[in-house]
């Protein structure tokens, strides 16, 4: 059985931290990610100014035709005019298309791009990160905060872009008109601005609940829904909705409150448009009724009260995306939590790989544990030479699959030193040790893939006639070949139409194919019935013939072989030697050995 892992305690990628704390780094982190697009991101910034710049210009000539065309009677110059504003709105009509496809063709280089680093980030970090996070959680990242990210370059920062050079544009030609009026349509913008600030100021925090609640929710789907079978099995199902309906609940509740804050700006921003309006008119008509106006005419008066309103349609644009921006920044912050995250288990500078293995491992006075002073292997030495079989033995949780995760250097050690061939795993490449280790699991794993490939991939550029040789070698052949299509039956998810056995034989001619140089079998032969055990048996005798090989193994029949049988309690390694030398030991292994064959459920304790 596989050892207990206690669930890690550190910081959980996504904790607040001090590297991602503010909104501006992460904005600023994502922009880099434009730079290899600068020259598309500029010619959108060009389209989008001429499209902003012939909305102003068209409304002027609609006045001209008006004033100078229609009043006058003039056909040949409304016809020109007329002409020109047609060639005006399909330029920005076309500005706009090519805008859209050139930022949307943009936007999803960069989405791909930050996937492709998520997902090789997550490649290269070590088994205790997975231990500490969700998969769910993990997926949330993946997808639901990157497309949150989609949205902030995709919409949320060009319209920031169009709606300030609408601004800059409107306080332009208000200036020209006359400065004083200007000013009477900007006097509530400060109080407005100050009131914006502090709706996004608890915006961000609320749409950085939200993100995290969804990943919550996420993880809680993902889980249960996995596990169905035992759901199902053990009339769990209302439970689960329980617990999946107090996860949409807490994600109901935080989505209410940071879209709550997102509704409160489109009111402000009418409230400006109504307060620029009075502004607009009481400092007019002030101005033209004392006489003090200097050209400020009923006319001018009623052009700056439509320039008002049509200021508040950017000024609602800007403050109604800036909610939005907090919520993909809160994404966004998410998302680089994770490519920040850096592995426990890294290779030192330089490393050398391990190019050939004899097969000679080594543990001297190891020491390791998952969690800081919660030792779950203590002490433990032994040697395996070339070509042994060693067995371990021992109750759950002794640390039989930890000594393999150590092996594997899934974890490093606390103290001691691991050896292959005199090389510690420490000084060479993760990679190089790995490529040389084959790997039968006590939970098997098959990919939604045919038979073949799921084979395959002990080592991708295997031939069809390898993959069926490895497949014989783990008497998985016949059973194969009586499947629907063969070595092209599709797997389904999580293997559901094949038996226990037949995963367990499927996998074992994956580590087959791979030709490791050492062996290791994790309560390979679990999950079959006695009869299949012993028609793999000899199979797995082939497979570990001239391999150091490692097996931990519940039925004591399967390690009877064994060169040298460790036994372990506590973590500690109590006991040593061949079956026979065990056996007349009369200690903790006769007692595990007698229970077995009496058919008892606990071992008897040793003499």
């Amino acid at each position: 059985m596989t050892s207990a892992r206690p669930s890690y305690t550190g910081p959980r990628v996504g904790q607040p931290i001090e590297r991602n704390a503010s909104s501006i780094e992460s904005l600023r982190r994502l922009l880099s990610y434009l730079k290899p697009y600068k020259l598309r991101v500029l010619l959108s910034v060009v389209l989008v100014f001429v499209a902003a710049t012939l909305s102003l210009i068209a409304p002027w000539l609609q006045g001209v035709a008006i004033d100078d065309f229609i009043a006058t009677r003039d056909r040949d110059g409304l016809r020109r005019i007329i002409t020109i504003l047609v060639i005006i709105y399909a330029t920005a009509w076309l500005a706009g298309i090519i805008f859209g496809r050139t930022i949307a063709s943009v936007a999803q280089r960069v989405m791909a791009q930050l996937r492709r680093d998520l997902f090789a980030r997550l490649q290269t970090l070590s088994m205790r990160f997975f231990d500490s996070n969700r998969t769910g959680d993990l997926m949330s990242r993946v997808t639901n905060d990157v497309d949150a990210v989609d949205q902030l370059l995709s919409q949320n920062l060009l319209n920031l872009l169009n709606s300030s050079i609408q601004i800059v544009s409107l306080l332009g030609i208000m200036l020209f008109l006359d400065w004083r009026m200007t000013l009477a349509v900007l006097l509530p913008v400060p109080l407005v601005l100050m009131l914006v600030g502090r709706i996004g100021a608890l915006s961000r925090p609320a749409f950085a609940d939200y993100q995290r609640s969804l990943g919550t929710l996420n993880s809680v789907a993902q889980e249960r829904l996995s596990s169905q079978r035992a759901v199902i099995s053990l009339d769990r199902q209302t439970e689960t909705r329980a617990e999946f309906a107090e996860a949409n609940e807490a994600t109901r509740a935080r989505g209410i409150r940071a879209q709550t804050l997102t509704v409160l700006m489109m009111p402000l921003m009418f409230g400006l448009g109504n307060l620029s309006t009075v502004s607009v008119v009481g400092v007019g008509a002030w101005l033209a009724v004392t006489g003090d106006g200097n050209g400020v005419t009923v006319g001018l008066i009623a052009s700056f009260v439509t320039y008002s309103n049509r200021l508040g349609r950017p000024l609602g644009t800007i403050a109604n995306t800036v909610t939005s921006l907090f919520a993909a920044l809160a994404g966004a912050t998410r998302v680089f939590d994770l490519l920040d995250e850096e592995s426990d288990v890294v290779d030192n500078d330089g490393a050398p790989a391990l190019e050939h293995v004899d097969g000679l491992v080594e543990f001297d006075d190891v020491d390791f544990a998952y969690l800081a002073g919660e030792h779950v292997l203590s002490d433990v030495d032994f040697a395996a030479t070339p070509g042994q079989m060693i067995g371990l033995v021992g109750p759950t949780g002794a640390g039989k699959s930890t000594i393999i995760n150590v092996l594997n250097r899934f974890y490093d050690i606390e103290s001691g030193a691991v050896t292959i061939d005199d090389h510690d795993l420490r000084e060479i490449r993760k990679d190089s040790l790995r490529g040389h280790l084959g790997i039968v699991l006590q939970h098997t794993f098959l990919f939604t893939e045919t038979v073949r490939e799921n084979i395959r991939f002990g080592r991708l550029d295997a031939t069809d006639a390898e993959v069926e040789d490895a497949a014989q070698l783990a008497n998985a052949h016949h059973f194969i070949r009586a499947l629907p299509r063969g070595y092209d039956t599709v797997v389904s998810e999580g293997g559901n139409n094949l038996s226990l056995g037949q995963r367990q034989l499927i996998a074992i001619a994956r580590a087959a194919l791979s030709n490791p140089s050492l062996l290791v079998l994790d309560e390979a032969t679990s999950s079959v019935d006695t009869r299949t055990e012993r028609a793999i048996q000899s199979a797995l005798i082939s497979l570990m013939d001239g391999r150091t090989s490692f097996v931990i193994a519940h039925r004591l029949s399967t390690v009877r072989d064994a060169d040298q049988i460790l036994v372990l309690q506590d973590g500690k390694i109590t006991e040593r030697g061949t079956h026979d030398e065990l056996l007349a030991m009369d200690g903790f292994y006769k007692g595990l050995h007698t229970a077995q064959f009496r058919g008892t459920s606990e071992p008897i304790s040793p003499k």
